[in-house]
């Protein structure tokens, strides 16, 4: 034997009996943690500024939530890149579901989208609810000299430098959106970022942009306010609150059809008991009639959906939306 090696005994009965407790204990105490939470207020995040999609989907959700966790459910609003400072936040948190993250289609996104991020989208978090769905609206400021898609088209071809396209934030779906619509038609678009809808909006009632591919909920109001104009929708049908705007895709470009979606995720490793009971409270308030009545008013499709079936369906749009970020070209530091 070498002077420096030991042989390591084998654990005796003893000690044995010792780690079998410690492993007991850390079970319990998993358990207890899992059926006394939540116990404290829950901090949810959203990726974008108040007055966005994320943050119309979420208030009229807070109320029930909260009756249905026993606990405070406080918005925190980190926006920025696209959504990813907030998810990055969610990625460092504690992951015993009192921080989770209100997320959207950006998500899926930004894996392409960005040469480097903070967290990795597949291992870091742990799906809770897929919430609602969301199509997009193609709303331009009364001054923009188009009213159809076909108009728009051949306007753009015809001025390749005139037109700009505002968006959410680099990164987010109606940034995408701008840049699939070129690669569809042709048009040539300038991008300008806003840090959120709800500034973007404001940027199109200013005359700032000529027009945006934005959350139907965001634009709505204006549109039906008489201060902006709708051009057609993003669905693969029309929308029941505009059913006299057509879609994209009925308006001469078949292969253009984007819809957003919304969910709740929570850090890897919070416990599945936790994961569960987030995910029961989410479902049911979703659900609830009052709610899904102000949700659908606002264009949202209620979902709710389990946490394995959130986990399908981000992994199905991380391929989906790998390939559109790679066909547009779009990358971003």
């Amino acid at each position: 034997m070498h002077p420096f090696t030991r042989t390591i005994p084998s654990a005796g009965p003893r000690q044995l009996w010792r780690l079998s407790l410690a492993a007991a204990a850390l079970s319990a105490a998993a358990a207890s943690h899992a059926q006394t939470f939540p116990s404290q207020p829950i901090t949810m995040l959203i990726p974008y500024p108040p007055g966005g999609s994320a943050d119309m989907l979420a208030r009229p959700m807070l109320a029930m939530l909260q009756k249905e966790l026993g606990q405070p459910v406080v918005l925190d609003y980190k926006a920025g890149a696209g959504g990813t400072i907030a998810t990055g936040m969610l990625a460092r948190a504690k992951p015993d579901g009192y921080t989770i993250l209100m997320v959207l289609a950006a998500h899926a996104i930004n894996s392409s989208l960005y040469s480097k991020l903070p967290y990795d989208a597949r291992k870091d978090f742990a799906p809770v609810s897929m919430l609602a769905t969301l199509p997009l609206l193609l709303a331009a400021p009364l001054t923009t000299p188009v009213n159809t898609v076909p108009e728009l088209i051949t306007y753009g071809r015809a001025n390749p430098d005139k037109l700009t396209f505002a968006s959410a934030g680099n990164g987010n779906t109606s940034h995408l959106a701008g840049e699939m619509f070129k690669t569809a038609t042709g048009v040539k678009m300038l991008h300008i970022p806003y840090k959120g809808s709800g500034p973007a909006v404001v940027g199109m009632l200013g005359g700032e942009v000529s027009m945006m591919f934005d959350s139907i909920s965001t634009s709505l109001v204006q549109v039906k306010a008489g201060k902006l104009k709708a051009i057609a929708v993003t669905g693969d049908k029309r929308s029941p609150l505009l059913p006299d705007v057509p879609t994209v895709k009925e308006s001469g470009v078949p292969s253009f059809v984007v819809n957003g979606w919304y969910g709740i995720l929570a850090p890897a490793g919070t416990p599945p008991e936790v994961v569960a009971k987030l995910n029961q409270a989410l479902n049911k308030t979703v659900r609830d009639p009052k709610v899904a009545a102000q949700l659908t008013e606002y264009g949202y499709d209620v979902v709710g959906t389990s946490p394995e079936a959130f986990g399908r369906h981000i992994e199905s749009e991380l391929v989906r939306w790998k390939d559109a970020v790679q066909a547009s070209g779009a990358k971003l530091e």
